[in-house]
């Protein structure tokens, strides 16, 4: 299976400085949040030009890039002299909307909250934006556009003005002594009317405007097109569109399903883990993606650390995969903690969709799709919490599913931490590149660490092994670790080097 040909860049980058660029939403020293406003997803569109965020109140907000367009004539000039645009990011609020509400599944007496699990944006057209938004069970079609305010002027204007459409003109109306209505009979009931050959009764017509419709200020207006629902007996962890543009896949934790963007009342079912009992039940669904590139191939992810790719040209249920990528275990090594922290909690593939990278618990890792034997590089990201993985498990915080994301050139990898930490990762052959910063407005870079290679797979690729800061238990300040303050949420610009990432209900954005 040939899905790109692309690799890492062959020279090794130099480390980034990251600067804060903007935030929103942000807290005052000891206010409360509120569960509602806690941002639960966050996407960049393909184009880098707008953003969205949900949260557990089920709306969605959509911000949008404003300095493109003020500097479009400066960066066609730098172009021209061969200099590198550089300007700073900065985005504003466009619009919200409230895309989920909160219900109740009468039939299994069960609450569905209205929180958004997953936000992804589809192809623009007509200059109308286009995402899906999901919460537990029902997945929602959006489509975002401005629309102008159209108002209807008066019908009448006073007769002391002005001719107004054709009407006869002020001074004429004047010499009446009689007032007309505006069909042209006397308002003294008298039936002298104008007559059918259209003649005008002795001293004209009050001046008459017809409604004339106007077009004042643009409005955005959000309207719900489908709703994908009752397709889901579990809840919904992953929406995923394809690059054909028509269709998009959804998972629970145990089935996927293909559905065309055009048809809301039918979805096929292809893959499906259910065991005839449930007893027998060893691994669960976590994520599922669409290959950047080829619309016949996605990857899904299981609770037991393996990632499986499927392709849709095999057989209409995918259950046989066509590769499974997994880190054999290390002898000795299991524990009562091994399969929970092996959970992947997310996967992402790469722009040119050679490399898969996951998230499980302790590490992120990155997958070549051409080699199955294991991981090309791992990066250690809670390996200082291995000795409090009781602690952990007592407050459930060993449960926490943190996203990852990619850089555009693929070059880096970043993913999110507790004391609302993020960390990103060089991962072209060569770099050492281990950046820890914190989400305010005061990003504090940490001391890198080199990478310490592992062993050899071959003699031209070598599995790495890249350590963050790992300070036991503290933060950037050398603080302990709050566990209650975590970075979940984060996603990379696609073009260039920004990231947005939630802090409960912050949004912060940083770039380079």
């Amino acid at each position: 299976m040939n899905a790109g040909d692309a690799g890492a860049p062959a020279g090794t980058p130099a480390p980034l400085e990251w600067k804060f660029s903007q935030v929103f939403g942000e807290r005052t020293a000891g206010e409360e949040v509120q569960e509602v406003d806690v941002i639960s997803a966050i996407e960049f569109d393909r184009t880098g030009d707008h953003l969205a965020t949900g949260d557990r109140g089920g709306r969605v907000v959509l911000f949008e890039r404003t300095d493109a367009k003020e500097h479009a004539g400066s960066r066609r000039e730098l172009e021209r002299m061969d200099y590198p645009v550089t300007r700073h990011p900065e985005f504003r609020y466009k619009t919200e909307f409230q895309s989920h509400e909160p219900e109740f599944d009468y039939l299994k007496s069960l609450e569905i909250e209205e929180k958004i699990n997953k936000i992804r944006w589809c192809q623009m057209a007509n200059g109308a934006l286009f995402l899906l938004s999901t919460n537990d069970k029902t997945i929602k079609f959006w489509k975002v556009q401005e629309k102008k305010v159209k108002k209807i002027s008066d019908l009448n204007i006073d007769p002391s003005r002005g001719v107004a459409n054709g009407s006869m003109p002020s001074s004429s109306v004047s010499s009446s002594q009689k007032q007309y209505l505006v069909n042209g009979c006397y308002t003294d009931g008298s039936s002298e009317c104008l007559s059918n050959d259209l003649s005008f009764p002795p001293g004209g017509l009050p001046a008459l405007r017809l409604p004339v419709v106007t077009s004042g200020e643009t409005s955005l207006a959000a309207r719900c097109r489908r709703v994908y629902a009752h397709a889901h007996d579990y809840h919904i962890n992953s929406i995923s569109t394809n690059c054909d543009g028509e269709t998009f896949i959804s998972a629970d934790d145990l089935r996927i399903n293909l559905w065309n963007l055009q048809i809301s009342n039918q979805s096929f079912n292809i893959v499906d883990v259910k065991p005839t009992n449930m007893e027998d039940l060893t691994e669960v669904i976590t994520s599922a993606e669409f290959h950047p590139t080829h619309c016949n191939i996605l990857a899904y992810s299981s609770s037991r650390g393996s990632i499986r790719l499927v392709d849709m040209r095999q057989s209409a249920l995918c259950d046989s995969h066509s590769k499974l990528f997994e880190e054999q275990e290390t002898p000795g090594s299991r524990s009562f903690f091994t399969e929970i922290i092996a959970s992947i909690s997310d996967i992402k593939f790469a722009k040119a969709g050679r490399y898969i990278l996951s998230r499980d618990y302790m590490t992120l890792k990155l997958w070549d799709i051409n080699m199955d034997s294991g991981p090309v590089s791992t990066f250690q990201v809670h390996e200082h919490l291995r000795p409090k993985l009781c602690d952990l498990y007592e407050n459930d915080s060993i449960f926490d599913k943190f996203e990852c994301c990619l850089s555009g050139d693929g070059s880096r990898v970043a993913t999110g931490s507790y004391s609302n930490l993020f960390r990103v990762f060089g991962c072209a052959p060569g770099s050492t590149e281990a950046t820890t910063l914190e989400a305010s407005k005061n990003p504090r870079r940490q001391v890198q660490t080199p990478s310490r290679p592992s062993r050899s797979l071959s003699s031209s690729i070598t599995r790495v092994v890249r350590r963050g800061s790992e300070s036991p238990g503290g933060d950037a300040n050398g603080n302990s670790f709050d566990f209650t303050t975590k970075l979940l949420h984060l996603t990379w610009h696609p073009t260039e080097n920004s990231i947005a990432c939630a802090a409960a209900n912050s949004l912060y954005m940083y770039y380079t």
